[in-house]
């Protein structure tokens, strides 16, 4: 079959990696695609957040199944678009994927299914949402209620930082994204990564991970997209996994079969594990940015088969053969991120680090030109790793890091540091 992933990121060269070692990927096209994910895709100049260009593609090109990577083509309505033209696609449509487009929305909904997450309230005028930081207290969470690239949370340790957030979100910093803010009480635990895929009715948990959300080690700095992950968690234990789906996941894909607007494509939940089990951070509609890259890697071929599933409504009885070795992924990123970085820098290096036993490296912000890779985004790499250990496949990416000849970019030292500290 013709296969379409929308998408330009690490993540969408991680699902091209798994996709195109299935036998049944005939041709794969990514739009727009990367520097990296042209060595396994045919990159397409397209605008994957305007469904009718993305339909009237998929029609002249033969596509029989479109992947839809990240979240702004899915708040977009993209795959409303696709799935009214026949396409069989992957992704909730525009009403579903407000589970991330809107924080106020994820909370209704946890209200109505009695789903547990934080304490919350949501403001509008900068004047209400101060006097209401200043009565809870620090530490607190200021989240921009909209998308904001994985940027517009603010765990604020302080009053000082709190109002600050809300000053910067209010006053534009995220442009519509932070039109309002969602304040949360501030929770303690660890934090992991639980996916699900979905049909809307039968609910199939993936491998655990968990994600480095600060900048830099020991997990200080400012928030980013994400810049490491590992699979599997130990903080998932059978029991916590168990009762993220009975008690989080699953009332909540019921809550929005109730409403009419039945959830398809991969659920995200971000969950603070605490003494008193799993609570709900929030939720993403696509697979996360890096731990998909672990994910991919341990799925394999057989990640298309069960994507298929999930777009036809056949997820019922399926199961994925995860692979033993654990894998871990670095993220390279350019120096200054998340705040201002430059771009167009060389990479090299890129074949020795290859070279590194059980090493993969996926492309995040990258483009080919002239013959060489250059930085073209704030996370570029995605250096990535299985091995027999957890420490081994760390000691794999670390060696294929220390290959990579890019001074512009840097990387934190301890990502896996939480599962290999365990007892």
């Amino acid at each position: 079959m013709n296969i379409l992933i929308l998408g330009s990121g690490g993540r969408e060269h991680a699902l091209a990696w798994a996709i195109s070692r299935n036998a049944l990927c005939d041709k794969l096209y990514c739009a727009p695609g990367n520097g990296g994910i042209a060595s396994l895709a045919q990159c397409v100049a397209l605008d994957a957040e305007d469904g009718a260009a993305v339909r009237d593609f998929c029609a002249e090109a033969g596509i029989d199944f479109v992947v839809i990577g990240p979240e702004a083509p899915l708040a977009a309505g993209v795959a409303d678009v696709l799935r009214a033209a026949g396409l069989l696609t992957f992704g909730p449509g525009r009403e579903a994927a407000q589970l991330e487009a809107s924080k106020t929305f994820t909370k209704e909904i946890c209200d109505a299914c009695g789903a547990p997450t934080a304490a919350w309230a949501r403001f509008t005028e900068e004047a209400a949402a101060l006097a209401y930081v200043r009565a809870q207290g620090a530490p607190i969470v200021i989240k921009a209620d909209g998308l904001a690239a994985g940027k517009g949370v603010v765990v604020a340790m302080t009053l000082e930082e709190a109002e600050a957030a809300i000053t910067d979100m209010l006053g534009g910093a995220f442009g519509t994204a932070g039109a309002s803010v969602v304040i949360e009480e501030f929770m303690t635990g660890e934090e992991a990564s639980f996916f699900v895929l979905t049909d809307g009715t039968d609910v199939l948990p993936l491998a655990s991970a968990q994600d480095h959300k600060r900048a830099f080690d020991g997990d200080e700095g400012p928030n980013t997209g994400g810049m490491g992950a590992y699979s599997p968690a130990p903080v998932m234990t059978p029991e916590i996994e168990r009762r993220a789906l009975d008690e989080i996941v699953k009332p909540c894909i019921a809550e929005m079969a109730r409403r009419g607007t039945p959830y398809q494509g991969v659920l995200y939940a971000g969950l603070m594990i605490g003494p008193e089990g799993p609570r709900l951070v929030e939720y993403n509609v696509r697979f996360g940015d890096p731990e998909a890259q672990v994910l991919m890697l341990r799925a394999g071929a057989g990640m298309l088969d069960a994507l298929l599933a999930a777009a036809r409504g056949t997820l019922g009885g399926f199961a994925i053969d995860w692979a033993e070795d654990p894998a871990i992924t670095v993220v390279m990123a350019a120096e200054g991120y998340p705040g201002a970085y430059a771009k167009g820098e060389a990479i090299g290096g890129l074949d020795a680090a290859n070279a590194v036993e059980g090493v993969t490296i996926f492309h995040a912000g990258t483009k080919a030109e002239g013959g060489a890779i250059l930085s073209n985004g704030g996370r570029v790499l995605n250096v990535t790793a299985t091995g027999p250990t957890l420490a081994e496949a760390r000691a794999r990416a670390y060696r294929a890091v220390e290959a990579i000849d890019w001074p512009g970019g840097f990387c934190r030292s301890d990502i896996g540091w939480r599962a290999l500290t365990r007892d």
